[in-house]
């Protein structure tokens, strides 16, 4: 299986989400050294772009080995959409991502995310500005449908093809079901019968067994894994390796998963200077350590500090605490369970 992205061959048909707070550059080069295939840029406001808002152009900041870099845009306007779309074209990006999916109140308020596909039209017309706008592909992503009465999603996938979409990503919820219940990957069949194009499927997708679930169900030509990345920069190389036949790389042990967060808060700091750093790293060092014994003491130590080498002291101790437990009670060399 492979999935390109104009003139980008993948090395195997998998995609990380495009996550606010989450896929930020720190997070995007570390899962691309682990593996993973594409890592998309957080979501970016097409609005703050255009007022070169900090905190939105930092978000779209590549690295030379972030290829491709697949550069996503929020908004609800077709020229500033395609404005934005221009700017980072020229800031580097290789492919341009639509977004009409986010189900977030303060995005879809502004008529914008997945709000779009209540208005058919008006997505076609910001489709289509994008498209016009830049010598890049453009690629859109999108839930099922606003609620469960209106799951347009094949006929939004439709405009898209009319308006020279190269790639569509479908998230097997609707709007309104937020991230509850569990994503309908059949409804995404119906997308991916519609079009000639690439569909990625995306939701639920937590490990290699789901992956290939997602997969047969969907019909979809790759999976693109969201939060199943929380704490877990390794899965997706994880699960591009068994969907290319090859035997995936195990769970790291408690000292590689130790290095791995290490470098990850290091990456974090240089990232957002120490304060916003110490902030933005505390949810992942939740998700990295989420249901290890001795976890929440931990958690509460690093939250209730913003000094660094405190931080840094307290990961340490706290997984040579876990690696003696590890090797000391069982016989898995150290290995710990994702």
């Amino acid at each position: 299986m492979c999935l390109r992205i104009g003139s980008h061959t993948l090395s195997a048909p998998v995609m990380v989400a495009p996550m606010s707070g989450v896929t930020d550059r720190p997070f995007r080069r570390l899962a691309r050294r682990l593996g993973a295939p594409l890592v998309v840029t957080e979501m970016i406001a097409s609005h703050a772009v255009l007022r070169d808002v900090l905190e939105e152009t930092r978000k779209a900041e590549i690295d030379s080995e972030d290829t491709p870099a697949v550069v996503q845009i929020a908004g609800w306007e077709p020229e500033i959409m395609a404005e934005a779309a221009r700017m980072m074209a020229d800031r580097g990006a290789d492919a341009i991502d639509i977004n009409m999916g986010c189900p977030a109140k303060k995005v879809v308020n502004k008529y914008a995310g997945s709000a779009l596909m209540r208005d058919e039209l008006l997505a076609g017309r910001i489709m289509e500005a994008v498209v016009a706008a830049v010598d890049l592909p453009v690629t859109l992503k999108m839930r099922l449908g606003w609620d469960a009465e209106n799951r347009n999603a094949p006929e939004l996938a439709r405009i898209a093809e009319a308006a020279g979409i190269r790639l569509i990503t479908v998230h097997g919820r609707t709007r309104c079901q937020m991230y509850t219940g569990t994503a309908d990957w059949s409804g995404i069949r119906a997308v991916v019968e519609t079009v000639s194009l690439p569909v990625v499927a995306n939701g639920d997708v937590t490990s290699i067994e789901t992956a290939r679930a997602c997969l047969e169900e969907s019909g979809a030509d790759g999976v693109m894994i969201g939060r199943g990345c929380y704490g877990r920069p390794w899965f997706p190389a994880q699960v591009a390796a068994a969907l290319a036949g090859e035997t995936p790389r195990a769970d790291p042990d408690v000292q590689e998963r130790r290095a791995i967060l290490a470098e990850h808060l290091d990456a974090m700091l240089s990232h957002y200077g120490v304060q916003s750093g110490i902030r933005n790293a505390r949810k992942h060092i939740g998700w990295y350590t989420d249901g290890l014994a001795g976890s929440a003491g931990f958690r509460q130590r690093v939250n209730n500090t913003t000094d660094p080498a405190v931080v840094f002291a307290e990961i340490d101790r706290y997984f040579a605490e876990l690696d003696a437990g590890a090797t000391g009670n069982d016989d898995n060399g150290g290995r710990i369970a994702a």
